[in-house]
C-alpha cells in the first residue's frame, strides 16, 4: 500500500514538472506570435505555424520508428480532440492578437478548472463539493476579469474565452486518446488541426499572404520550435499522474504570462485583472491540495 502511495506521488510530481515547463514555453510562444501579428494575418500565422510544427513532429514520430497514419488516429476520441485543437488554436490565436497578452493568458488560466470537472463527469475521478466549489469560485475570477455588462467589458475578450473551452476539450481528448499514440503522434495531429484552423479562417478572411522579413521569420521559427517542446511537454503532463493533481499546475502561465506581457508589450495591470486572477488561483490551489489529499485517500 505504502509503494502504491509513492508511486502516485513520483507521477504527480513529474507531471507537474511537465506541466510547469509546458507554460513557461507556452507562455513564451504567445508573446512570439503577438509580435508577428503586429505583421502577419492571423490565418498565416496559424498556417505557417501549423506546417512547422507538423514536420517537426512528423519527423521525430519517424525517427522513432512511427507510422504517421494508423487506425488508432479514427477513434472518435481524436477525432474529437481535432476539433477541439482548432476551436482552441483559431480563437486563443485571435485573442492574443486583439487583447493584452496578460489578459488573454489570465482568461486562459480557467481551462484547469474546466479540465477538472470534466475529468469528474467524463472520466469518473472524484471531485467533491468543495472542490467544485472552488471550481466555480475560479470561474467568478473570470466573470470579474472579463466584466459583463460594465463600460470595460470588451467583446474581444469572449475569443480568449472560447479559446480556453477548446484547449480543456483538447485535453481532456488528449487523455482519452488510444494510448498507442504516443506524444509525437498527438503532436503530428495536434498541428495537423491549427493547419486545418489556418486554412479555413484564412478562406473565410480573404486577407492575401503577406511575404515575411528576415526578422518574422526568426520569430516564426522560434515560435515553432518554442510550440513544438511546450506541447509535447504538455502530453507529457497529462499522460503521467492524476488530471486533477497535475493540471492546476498551468497556473504557473499566469505568472509567465502577466511577467512578458508587462516587460515586452509595456501593458498595466488592472484590479479586476488582479482580483480574477488572485480567486482563480486561489481555487487552483485549493483544487490542488484536495487532489493530493484524494489520492492519498484512495491509496489507503
Amino acid at each position: 500500500m505504502t509503494g502504491t502511495i509513492a508511486t502516485d506521488r513520483s507521477a504527480n510530481l513529474k507531471g507537474s514538472g511537465w506541466m510547469i515547463l509546458a507554460m513557461g514555453l507556452f507562455a513564451l510562444e504567445d508573446a512570439l506570435v503577438k509580435v508577428a501579428a503586429l505583421n502577419l494575418p492571423v490565418g498565416q500565422i496559424l498556417i505557417m505555424f501549423g506546417l512547422g510544427g507538423a514536420l517537426v513532429f512528423a519527423l521525430v514520430a519517424r525517427l522513432q520508428g512511427q507510422a504517421l497514419f494508423v487506425r488508432a488516429v479514427a477513434s472518435p476520441a481524436m477525432g474529437l480532440r481535432a476539433l477541439a485543437e482548432i476551436t482552441g488554436r483559431l480563437f486563443y490565436v485571435l485573442a492574443i492578437a486583439a487583447i493584452p497578452l496578460s489578459a488573454a493568458t489570465v482568461i486562459l488560466q480557467a481551462t484547469p478548472l474546466v479540465v477538472v470537472a470534466g475529468a469528474a463527469l467524463g472520466f469518473g475521478e472524484k471531485v467533491g463539493w468543495k472542490r467544485w466549489s472552488a471550481i466555480c469560485l475560479g470561474l467568478v475570477g473570470v466573470v470579474v476579469i472579463v466584466q459583463p455588462g460594465t463600460d470595460s467589458f470588451s467583446a474581444l475578450s469572449m475569443l480568449a474565452i472560447v479559446g480556453m473551452l477548446g484547449f480543456a476539450g483538447r485535453d481532456l481528448a488528449s487523455r482519452a486518446a488510444p494510448v498507442s499514440l504516443g506524444t509525437s503522434l498527438l503532436g503530428f495531429y495536434g498541428f495537423l488541426a491549427m493547419l486545418a484552423a489556418g486554412v479555413i479562417y484564412a478562406l473565410w478572411q480573404g486577407v492575401p499572404f503577406v511575404p515575411p522579413g528576415t526578422d518574422l521569420w526568426i520569430y516564426l521559427l522560434l515560435a515553432v520550435l518554442t510550440g513544438v517542446l511546450a506541447y509535447a511537454s504538455l502530453m507529457k503532463a497529462m499522460r503521467t499522474g492524476e488530471v486533477s493533481a497535475v493540471t492546476p499546475f498551468r497556473y504557473t502561465r499566469l505568472l509567465f504570462g502577466i511577467l512578458l506581457g508587462v516587460v515586452l508589450f509595456g501593458e498595466a495591470l488592472t484590479p479586476s485583472m488582479l482580483v480574477g486572477s488572485a480567486l482563480i488561483c486561489v481555487s487552483g490551489v485549493f483544487i490542488l491540495r484536495r487532489g493530493k489529499s484524494a489520492t492519498l485517500l484512495k491509496s489507503d
